[in-house]
């Protein structure tokens, strides 16, 4: 269900062009708005299904409380976005679409993968001696 549920997403980025490495590079160049009212969009509907489910008090499919909790502001979460962006704007890929772009043939993608898995493993591995 949950590959059937992917690949169904991938082919709507696809056709929608969000993981277009020419439309990614028209965002962080300041030349197109398309993907600024992309991500605006998913902002927008994500704070408000927050909300809903704080309003409403909905649970989930099997009845269980949705429980939301507030996050943490730490320091490191500006240099890992500033790291996260800069990364983004030199492949044209973040992590999201990644198998998106591989399986409509970007192989070239395959190496920020493996970064991306690498990036992650160091992170987890050295977390608890990076500033908080």
């Amino acid at each position: 269900m949950y590959l059937i549920i992917g690949v169904g997403f991938g082919i709507i980025f696809i056709k929608a062009e969000i993981v277009s490495w020419f439309r990614i590079q028209e965002m962080f160049r300041l030349q197109s708005f398309f993907m600024y009212g992309v991500i605006g969009s998913a902002i927008v509907v994500g704070a408000l299904s927050i909300q809903v489910i704080k309003w409403f008090n909905i649970k989930t499919i099997k009845g269980d409380k949705i429980v939301i909790t507030d996050k943490e502001f730490r320091k490191g979460q500006i240099i890992g976005g500033f790291i996260f962006g800069l990364g983004w704007a030199l492949t044209g890929a973040c992590p999201g679409p990644l198998f998106a772009q591989i399986g409509s043939g970007f192989t070239v993608i395959l190496v920020t993968l493996v970064s991306a898995v690498a990036g992650t493993w160091v992170y987890g591995r050295f977390s608890h001696k990076l500033p908080n």
